[in-house]
């Protein structure tokens, strides 16, 4: 199939003169039923799709548009959508639903893909705008048996690796069989009004992992996962966090952070305007012991919090029961400059602020201010508790009496 312009025409009529202008509307659109796709919910549709695919990234002189129809459902296996396409902008409007494999023995990789770690990839594709209200279904309930050491044999369901200026925005995301979104090392991302759901239940279902990445915003969305509903890895700069609800799942964490010895950064992250409903925790930080390198410029703000475990907590020397850190070495990577500014709500243990820091180095500039947590339950209280935190703290409540060089103001 040919690349098609649809050029309409727009006539301007004056007193004085007749102006014929020339408005080209250029309209390029690929269904994936154009190329054998069924839509049953059991055929593969997978070379149906990358057919699509290959045409509208060799589309050049239009914003060429992959259609995923409403009302129908796409069996898919593992795919890789791969650039660099032609055109300056590429949207894929997904209507329908994508589906992975119902069980594990039917999905089959790619000859090419030796690590079988994703679904979905979408890889060095400027532009990339995915959208249109339908659903990702990636089957996971099969896969989350294998958990701890095993974990890294349940796949990714949608990766974004190299894609630059790119948009995802009104989808619903249900049951990865590991973390639902990843997006590396992408310069400016724009995700919004995202649904995202798995059981509180199921292991490292992340909604939102980012690694190696700049300038992205994840705004309006609803997440509810049996893992975080956000994570910031290593190599990220400038994220901006607003109006997500998170709950259940493990809160939104920057970290974890510095494993096996690792040398990371992290800076100018920011959280605002998000609700935490029972979630294992709120705005967290952690960090593994024995990493290097730093985590600063992290604010979270305007936050409220329903029965939340752990709603305020820095742990820079965290470790997994399931794992075991390699690199013990003393060194611990450096948490500094974290505001907490605005949190109010209610706590589902008693210590509601944790400032756990490195015995060695500390974390430095913590700044908390206008802090009100109750207890979820009537009869019960909470308390803050700081190991090595240095920072001030004002109209907190609990009391930080802990922190070094603490004040608190009226």
């Amino acid at each position: 199939m040919k690349c098609l312009f649809a050029i309409r025409l727009l006539f301007v009529v004056s007193s004085a003169c007749l102006c014929a202008i020339i408005t080209p509307s250029l309209a390029f659109s690929v269904n994936v039923f154009d190329y054998g796709a069924k839509g049953d919910g059991q055929t593969d549709d997978s070379q149906a799709f990358l057919q699509a695919w290959e045409e509208v990234c060799n589309c050049g002189q239009v914003t060429p548009t992959l259609v995923i129809p409403y009302g129908t459902t796409f069996m898919l296996q593992p795919l890789k959508f791969l650039g660099p396409c032609k055109a300056a902008t590429i949207i894929v409007k997904v209507e329908g639903t994508m589906m992975a494999p119902s069980n594990m023995e039917g999905w089959k990789w790619p000859n090419d893909d030796e690590k079988k770690e994703i679904w979905v990839q979408f890889s060095e594709i400027s532009g990339l705008v995915i959208e249109g209200g339908g659903q990702i279904d990636a089957q996971g309930t099969p896969w989350w048996k294998y958990k701890g050491d095993k974990a890294s044999y349940r796949p990714t369901a949608l990766h974004f690796h190299r894609c630059e200026n790119l948009t995802v925005t009104d989808l619903t995301h249900i049951n990865s069989p590991k973390n639902h979104i990843s997006i590396n090392k992408c310069n400016g991302a724009y995700v919004s009004n995202l649904h995202i759901i798995a059981p509180e239940d199921s292991p490292n279902t992340d909604g939102i992992d980012i690694s190696e990445s700049t300038n992205i915003f994840v705004l309006n969305s609803t997440i509810e996962t049996g893992d975080d509903c956000i994570a910031i890895n290593s190599g990220t700069f400038f994220i901006n966090i607003s109006n997500v609800y998170c709950g259940p799942g493990h809160g939104i964490s920057v970290g974890s952070l510095g494993k096996n010895g690792a040398y990371v950064e992290v800076e100018e992250i920011h959280v605002k305007n998000c609700t935490f409903n029972g979630t294992t925790n709120g705005a967290r930080i952690k960090t593994w012991i024995g990493g290097s390198g730093f985590a600063r410029k992290i604010t979270f703000e305007d936050i409220i919090l329903i029965n939340t475990k752990n709603p305020v907590i820095i742990n820079q020397q965290y470790e997994d029961h399931h794992s075991i850190n390699e690199n013990g070495n003393g060194e611990a990577v450096a948490v500094s400059d974290v505001i907490y500014r605005n949190i109010t709500g209610t706590s589902a243990c008693e210590n509601a602020i944790n400032l756990s820091c490195d015995l060695n180095i500390g974390c430095n500039g913590i700044v908390l201010e206008n802090i009100e947590i109750t207890p979820y339950s009537s009869g019960d209280e909470v308390y803050a508790s700081c190991t090595k935190a240095n920072g001030t703290s004002s109209s907190c409540s609990p009391i930080l009496s802990c922190l070094s060089n603490s004040s608190k103001l009226p």
